[in-house]
């Protein structure tokens, strides 16, 4: 299998456009302990010609451009061959819109985050310009289906979560509202595990990543009070439906247990893991975790 990291920050990209906290000022004044990322999303494939994305963020036309493996090959082609969300939130599937240019899109989402999209939402009518633009394939909880024709196969694993902030008092909540991946190359049977949303520990998480070659791991807090301290929020990572990552209880300690090799991603532009020369970063590296950054290609 074959990865490639399109974005590696959360919602707002690094720096935040409307942020002036250190980490964005650092980058913005060209820190090199430091690197600009956009928002979270990795695209798979198993043979270098079809790829799939995991999550569409808004700024997917940007990374598409970034990475030739996804550059047409024809005068009206596209390499991508299906797009995963993992849930709704705007970072995760904004970026749909923008591949509204006449193109068939097959799209793989759990029922809850599919409504959520399509419902009482007038720009889903940009993806519906033809029969077939865009087909829906339902992600059921813990039955393994096949990613495009290829080799790849996905598993959705419920894991801790929320409803995405504008669906909040919408809808109960359900158990397809947030899900981690597990994507098999059945060629290879390298394995990835990618859960970039976590609101804390689970059995199923547990199990999904006990065997995993690579893990991508929800990095947007290092601590549960980080934009309390920064002055730029009153709410607590856990609010947010995020697993902080240091501290007593944090999700390094579970990270560090894990086999395969471990990336943050998701990081939020005020998490400390960003300074490749602090102190939070050598914690990481020590503990076999690295912090994964925009452009990074892997295999397994």
């Amino acid at each position: 299998m074959l990865i490639s990291v399109l974005g590696s920050a959360a919602g707002g990209g690094f720096p935040q456009w409307n942020c002036g906290c250190e980490n964005c000022r650092a980058v913005r004044a060209g820190n090199h302990a430091l690197r600009a990322r956009t928002q979270e999303s990795v695209a798979v494939s198993a043979d270098g010609e079809a790829w799939v994305l995991l999550n569409a963020s808004p700024e997917i036309r940007a990374q598409i451009e970034a990475f030739d493996g996804l550059w047409p090959r024809a005068p009206r082609h596209s390499p991508i061959a299906g797009l995963v969300l993992t849930n709704g939130d705007l970072d995760h599937c904004l970026g749909l819109f923008s591949l509204r240019e006449s193109h068939p899109l097959v799209v793989h989402a759990t029922d809850s985050v599919r409504l959520g999209l399509t419902q009482e939402n007038a720009f889903y009518r940009t993806l519906e310009r033809f029969p077939g633009q865009l087909t829906w394939r339902n992600l059921a909880l813990g039955e393994e289906q096949p990613l495009g024709d290829g080799a790849l196969r996905v598993t959705a694993v419920a894991v801790p979560g929320k409803v995405p902030l504008h669906l909040e008092g919408r809808a109960p909540p359900s158990a397809g509202d947030n899900v981690g991946l597990v994507v098999r190359d059945t060629r290879s049977g390298g394995k990835l595990a990618y859960f970039s949303t976590v609101a804390g520990p689970s059995d199923a998480l547990s199990r999904a990543l006990a065997d995993a070659s690579i893990v991508f791991f929800d990095g947007t807090f290092w601590s549960s009070d980080e934009l309390i301290r920064a002055g730029l929020g009153t709410r607590r990572a856990e609010d947010m439906a995020h697993w902080p990552i240091g501290g007593t209880g944090g999700s390094l300690g579970f990270l560090a247990r894990q086999p395969g090799r471990r990336y943050l991603i998701h990081v939020n532009n005020t998490n400390p893991v960003l300074r490749e020369d602090g102190d939070e970063r050598r914690a990481l590296l020590a503990a076999g975790v690295d912090v994964a950054h925009d452009g990074l290609e892997l295999s397994c």
